[in-house]
């Protein structure tokens, strides 16, 4: 991955045209790489026919963020890919809404763990996107594809 802080991933995110023509915004991108937050107003380009949040644009907020943080928290020994994912929504989207992800250490300490018995796994992130009353407009459920590298100094 790009070798480059939170704070300037998040100018390029905030820049970045499928971002920036959605309204989707990073709000912010913790300093150890374990914590995002998304947010998006609700306007006039991201509406939907029935005036609310337009479903492919809550789910662009959730990616690629959680591919991108496993990426930078495991470092280069691994790979990281996203898998699948699938939205469920809950309730229409009206107002500002946000998305905050988090990876923990015991999930890290998992990850690297079954990947001493495993050629490969594949995690499971669910994401919860809100409104302002802090009711659940859609629920993510991303899959990510994650595996160790192969050694270089492997002989045939």
């Amino acid at each position: 991955m790009m070798n480059v802080s939170p704070a300037l991933l998040r100018c390029i995110l905030n820049t970045y045209p499928p971002y920036l023509f959605t309204g989707i915004h990073v709000e912010y991108i913790r300093k150890d790489w374990k914590g995002v937050r998304v947010s998006m107003k609700l306007r006039w380009y991201n509406r939907n026919a029935v005036n609310t949040h337009f479903g492919g644009s809550l789910y662009s907020m959730v990616d690629p963020h959680l591919m991108l943080m496993l990426m930078r928290l495991l470092g280069e020994d691994y790979i990281v890919w996203d898998k699948s994912a699938s939205i469920e929504f809950v309730r229409p989207g009206k107002t500002t809404v946000y998305a905050d992800m988090y990876i923990t250490d015991a999930v890290l300490e998992n990850i690297r763990k079954r990947l001493c018995t495993e050629k490969r796994i594949l995690p499971n992130f669910e994401v919860s996107i809100v409104d302002t009353a802090g009711e659940v407009v859609a629920r993510v459920v991303k899959t990510l594809y994650v595996r160790k590298k192969p050694a270089l100094n492997t002989p045939p």
